[in-house]
């Protein structure tokens, strides 16, 4: 699981469902602007120089964005 805490020398390799999670929360949060709030803790933690959570967070905002494709083709 993710710690919450700025620890860059730890882990931050979120499990499938973690993702599935984040990726949730920040729908139901932010909606269409879900996966540019991803890509900006993205970017956030990559100027802070912790690439973990930097790739995590990209992966959230990829598949925020995978998931609003397939609304979008399923509507």
């Amino acid at each position: 699981m993710m710690a919450s805490g700025w620890h860059p020398d730890e882990d931050a390799t979120p499990t499938p469902r973690e993702v599935e999670f984040m990726a949730a929360t920040l729908e139901g949060r932010h909606g269409l602007h879900a996966a540019d709030v991803a890509e900006f803790f993205s970017s956030l933690h990559s100027e802070k120089g912790d690439a973990g959570r930097s790739w995590a967070w990209a992966g959230v905002a990829e598949l925020v964005r995978q998931r609003e494709r397939r609304r979008l083709q399923a509507s």
